[in-house]
């Protein structure tokens, strides 16, 4: 308690400034009020005092309502009836959230689209535009019927299309709780009801990644490049997996370079065949 040099004008007693208003501590008469609250400015929302908080969490398309649900907390110093109480009221809580059908398969896609946005390594404006998109589809009635996995799914690559970001559909079915065959199905549901702007893929998007796992000298990487902008000048890439067509391309300048690269490796890495690789390799060499 920090106590100022000035004396009451009643008692002459003690004057205590350390909260708000300042108070004679013998009469408990008030003297001052300063209006500012100079104490902490976040505030802790459990038992302990442990987690300080200054706001609530900002508002996000990634969930169904937005981030403006509240959650109820847990504690463990309740014991017996009452923490069984809590645990009924938290599980009754969490299904009020969903207030109906239409919420609740919004907030499977949404936390679906969330988990597979962490596992692809994809931006937080990914995740927000691929939530948007399946909202989209779902106000146009399109899942009905159809998997809300596979629409997730379906929703993040349509939105890496339209970004520009070098993913397959393999690669996004590998990481996704739907098959490829569901996958495909949502995404042409999305793209012809919708009209998504999606164009074909640029072969060169997927150059750095390739090399990257692959572990090639920056000089064939560059030359790869090089050899994708000659397929595309030439036309040779219509048609063509674009990833097949990329590492064609590294397994080329790899060659030219005595670097040894095997076509399988280079097959691997795209998710294609050999005999995809080999047609375009030869599409070069001509």
């Amino acid at each position: 308690m920090s106590q100022t040099a000035q004396r009451c004008p009643e008692c002459d007693g003690a004057i205590d400034a350390s909260a708000r208003e300042a108070v004679c501590t013998q009469c408990g008469l008030v003297v001052d009020e300063d209006q500012l609250d100079r104490g902490p400015e976040w505030r802790s929302f459990e038992d302990d005092g442990e987690q300080k908080a200054r706001t609530g969490a900002p508002l996000t398309r990634s969930r169904h309502d937005r981030g403006l649900s509240t959650e109820i907390g847990r504690s463990t110093r309740l014991k017996g009836r009452k923490r069984r109480q809590m645990a009924r009221l938290r599980r009754e809580h969490s299904r009020a959230q969903t207030g109906s059908k239409r919420d609740r398969n919004q907030r499977i896609g949404f936390i679906e689209i969330r988990r597979l946005v962490s596992r692809l390594d994809l931006s937080s404006t990914i995740r927000d535009r691929a939530c948007v998109l399946f909202e989209s589809a779902q106000e146009a009635d399109l899942l009905v019927g159809r998997s809300i996995e596979g629409f997730a799914a379906a929703a993040v690559y349509a939105t890496c299309r339209t970004s520009e970001i070098a993913r397959t559909v393999e690669e996004v079915a590998a990481d996704a709780q739907a098959s490829t065959g569901e996958l495909r199905v949502a995404y042409d549901a999305i793209n012809r009801e919708l009209g998504l702007p999606t164009g074909p893929i640029d072969p060169r998007e997927y150059l750095p990644r390739f090399a990257s796992e692959l572990d090639v000298p920056h000089e064939i990487e560059r030359r790869a490049t090089a050899l994708a902008d000659l397929a595309a000048e030439r036309n040779l890439i219509a048609g063509k997996n674009p990833g097949g067509v990329a590492a064609a391309c590294l397994y080329t300048a790899a060659r030219e370079a005595d670097y040894e690269l095997t076509q399988a490796r280079a097959a691997a890495v795209a998710d294609v065949s050999p005999v995809t690789l080999r047609s375009t390799y030869q599409a070069l060499q001509d």
